[in-house]
């Protein structure tokens, strides 16, 4: 494994009490950052956090809430280092069904958690990354908000709105020393799994070229260089971890 010196840097990594959330917030670790696990899951964050051992610290958030996301920065910037890497990994896949069928609940709740909540998590973090003139973003999408998913349509949906964000925001934040980038992955064998059925599990497999699902570390080696300082010039931009199914 390639060591990223990421030194005296402090990252926020939501979602960060399991799947690719932890492992990209392991890979900071390891390459030298101090990470503070945002997650709405609480027990499961102190596990996380435990595991992760010495320089991690958490919060529990919503990121769906304002508040809580508001609640949980004055948090981790009120005792900590200032913000230096935000990692916006928190998301849900949803039901799988076709739209004219789609629960308006279930809809609503993956755009306010995949799309609302990585906005205000940006949002939170932006000012204080302008005043420093200094931050490194990277916003988790799919690639299934490049393509979309069959009976996925809400999940698809969302994912094109984080690529869309993404793309806005770091043109906005250009004229800064801050990149705000988003990766594509296809599938990861993660507990996001256990949210769909094995039909459509399988759909997925087939789509990858590789033929398999992405390991989460391969998600955090890409990741732990996106928040580098050595990623200087690249911002607005989407990175590919389809295993070969993106057309784009």
């Amino acid at each position: 494994m390639n060591r990223i010196d990421l030194e005296g840097q402090h990252a926020i990594v939501t979602g960060g009490a399991q799947g690719i959330g932890f492992a990209i917030a392991s890979r900071l670790i390891a390459s030298g950052a101090a990470v503070t696990l945002w997650d709405m899951d609480g027990p499961l964050l102190k596990k996380a956090e435990a595991a992760l051992g010495a320089g991690t610290r958490s919060a529990v958030a919503d990121i769906s809430r304002w508040d809580e996301v508001e609640a949980a920065y004055a948090a981790t910037t009120a005792d900590g280092p200032p913000v230096s890497i935000v990692v916006n990994s928190a998301g849900i896949a949803g039901d799988a069904a076709p739209v004219d069928t789609y629960d308006i609940a279930m809809w609503t709740k993956i755009i306010a958690i995949n799309l609302t909540g990585t906005f205000y998590v940006n949002r939170a973090v932006v000012p204080d990354m302008k005043a420093r003139n200094y931050g490194r973003i990277v916003n988790i999408a799919s690639i299934a908000g490049k393509e979309g998913n069959p009976n996925a349509a809400a999940y698809s949906a969302s994912k094109a709105g984080v690529i869309g964000l993404t793309k806005s925001l770091g043109k906005e934040l250009a004229g800064y020393d801050i990149a705000v980038n988003c990766i594509t992955p296809a599938t990861a064998q993660t507990r996001i799994l256990e949210q769909l059925t094995p039909e459509f599990i399988e759909y997925m497999r087939s789509r990858i070229p590789r033929g398999r699902f992405l390991k989460v570390e391969e998600a955090a080696s890409m990741v732990a260089w996106l928040v580098s300082k050595e990623n200087s010039f690249t911002t607005a931009s989407t990175f590919d971890l389809s295993g070969g199914r993106a057309t784009y």
